[in-house]
């Protein structure tokens, strides 16, 4: 198989994919919904539905753990928070028909932030296929078993580790060889793939494949995953194809890197600083596009 062209994600690449109009209200740009979230790591799912709102997101819902949706519900008071059943190990657990209703009426659906791999979300990850919102897999959603429908690719977001544990293999063998595993990958699975790290690749199901550079050092820190991830989705919920998504996602995401390393510093900013800049960034492409 001769090696893909691999296309620079850049500015002027992103003018030929101009998001979708704003629209005048909330209901243009979409309902999403964040699922993720346990007892130990909340924040997560925090992370992903604040970047959604910053991509421009309309409507958001997060479902997470029962004992902590009243938490998130104050701390982000934009969203509609679904408490969920949880298992002993404050994992999300089986049985609830709130989220199945909530997730019949999304643009778009982010699933995995701050969870664990566990049976119940590998079987819930299966029947992912049948909606019609943009699906976005991303921590413990990422599982060999993910595989999207004809025509509704799934957006998959791994680093290394994880693509490996998808894959059955090493670490070090996907660090070696990126583009190879990112391209089987999105083939096997219909998906784009968003191969995360200091060169991201957004590989898509037909082969398209992209690569970013940017944002530096800094973006390797707890939560900046969520952060992209969230972002990715934001747009999707905009009416973004999943590739279109996937790199605006990407290329805000480092641009958000870049910024903040040079008004706070290139290491030590928090992920919750990323969403923060995603508005401006927006404002500025916009504007210079203009």
């Amino acid at each position: 198989m001769d090696r893909p062209v691999v296309r620079d994600l850049t500015p002027a690449a992103l003018q030929a994919m101009p998001l979708p109009a704003p629209g005048t209200s909330k209901e243009d740009r979409g309902r999403l919904c964040v699922v993720g979230g346990s007892v130990q790591v909340p924040g997560a799912a925090l992370l992903a539905a604040e970047a959604a709102l910053r991509a421009g997101a309309g409507k958001l819902q997060i479902a997470t753990v029962r004992s902590c949706a009243t938490a998130l519900g104050v701390a982000v008071p934009e969203a509609l928070v679904i408490g969920l059943p949880e298992d002993a190990t404050g994992e999300i657990a089986p049985g609830s028909p709130a989220l199945r209703a909530a997730l019949e009426q999304c643009d778009a659906v982010l699933v995995g932030p701050g969870m664990r791999a566990t049976p119940f979300l590998t079987r819930f990850t299966a029947r992912l296929h049948q909606m019609k919102a943009t699906v976005v897999l991303d921590a413990g959603a990422l599982n060999g078993g993910v595989c999207a429908g004809a025509g509704a690719p799934f957006i998959l977001t791994p680093h290394a580790g994880e693509m490996a544990f998808m894959c059955g293999g090493r670490k070090e063998d996907v660090e070696r060889s990126p583009l190879e595993h990112a391209i089987k990958m999105a083939s096997d699975t219909s998906s784009v793939v968003v191969l995360k790290g200091p060169r991201t690749l957004i590989v898509g199901p037909d082969g398209e494949a992209w690569i970013h550079e940017g944002g530096g050092p800094g973006l390797g820190t707890s939560g900046s995953g969520d952060a992209l991830a969230g972002l990715i989705t934001g747009f999707a919920a905009r009416g973004a194809t999943p590739m279109e998504a996937a790199l605006w996602g990407v290329w805000t995401h480092g641009e958000a890197g870049r910024v903040l390393a040079g008004s706070v510093g290139p290491l030590g900013f928090l992920a919750r600083e990323i969403s923060l800049q995603v508005p401006g960034i927006l404002q500025r492409f916009n504007c210079a596009d203009s």
